[in-house]
């Protein structure tokens, strides 16, 4: 519905509008509102004047609202979004539309402070396995300590002994003391899962605290669960027995017995785990014997007849 308008209002308005060009009629275009897509078939119709001329702006220049539409329709042509509808991107207060910017995850420092985590959690891998494995070496050397080597003397054969008149290298005369004879002992290494390295200190025969007689167990392995028996030769060549020679007596048949101790300690090393686990045992064996100097028959001990320490 157009009112009519009044003079007063033709004679204010004609000096805005500019002289060389004469008023148009202005056109309106019926557009649906929001509320028809909601649902609801009465369609409101809004009215949108277009104006004809460029000129009819009064705050905008002819060419602006040109170029910002080409611009729009341009950019719209470009920013699609994959489904081919236009005008999914969000634009921002000036029309342009909003690109999506990758941003850097995170700062320099975090990265550093990453790498120190990483760092820090290597470090406490590396300590929890040393711990582990420091434990568990433990534990398996706790288990071996039990198996000992268990040694015993069987026999001593005597060869040759003589006691005879003599000299020594200063030229004092004494009695010397020749003995040459086997020593035999069994090695038994109880250990289930690991052998053993044997050898011993010099083995002695002593006679009133003078060695007369001397042999040694070569190093040598044994496996797991094993039994050994091993032969030691002991011999001494004219040692010189001093004020402790007066005591022997010789026979009318030249035999002579001679009062002797037999000393020697067995040593025993097991690797466990390679060279880092290692169990070591030593006994100390003691035996006093008689040998006489007309027998040769092997001398036998039995199972009291030797000290192990």
């Amino acid at each position: 519905m157009q009112s009519t308008k009044s003079e007063s209002d033709i004679t204010s308005l004609a000096p805005s509008s500019p002289s060389r060009s004469p008023k148009r009629p202005v056109y309106y275009v019926q557009s649906p509102s929001r509320d028809s897509h909601d649902g609801d078939k009465s369609s409101s119709m809004q009215a949108t004047p277009i104006s004809n001329s460029p000129m009819e702006s009064p705050s905008h220049p002819s060419f602006g609202r040109h170029s910002r539409n080409s611009s729009a329709s341009r950019f719209s042509g470009i920013f699609r979004s994959s489904s081919g509808r236009k005008g999914s991107r969000k634009r921002n207060d000036k029309g342009w539309p909003e690109c999506d910017v990758i941003l850097e995850e995170g700062s320099y420092h975090e990265f550093q402070d990453k790498a120190y985590t990483r760092r820090c959690q290597a470090l406490i891998a590396v300590f929890t396995f040393v711990l582990v494995f420091s434990v568990f070496c433990l534990i398996i050397w706790g288990a071996s300590r039990p198996y000992k080597a268990q040694v015993t003397v069987k026999s001593m054969t005597v060869h040759n002994m003589y006691v005879g008149e003599g000299s020594d290298f200063t030229g004092v005369t004494t009695r010397m003391l020749t003995v040459n004879g086997t020593l035999r002992m069994s090695i038994y290494n109880p250990a289930t899962f690991f052998g053993i390295h044997v050898h011993s200190t010099p083995i002695n025969l002593v006679f009133s605290d003078i060695t007369v007689a001397t042999g040694e167990l070569k190093k040598y392995y044994q496996p797991r669960k094993s039994h050994r028996i091993v032969s030691v030769n002991v011999e001494g060549n004219k040692v010189p027995l001093y004020g402790a020679g007066s005591t022997l007596i010789v026979s009318q048949t030249g035999s002579v017995e001679v009062p002797l101790t037999l000393k020697f300690e067995i040593r025993s090393r097991g690797n466990v785990v390679g060279k880092l686990v290692r169990t070591k045992h030593h006994k100390e064996i003691t035996c006093p014997l008689v040998i006489n100097s007309s027998e040769s028959k092997p001398i036998r001990f039995k199972k009291n007849s030797c000290t192990y320490g």
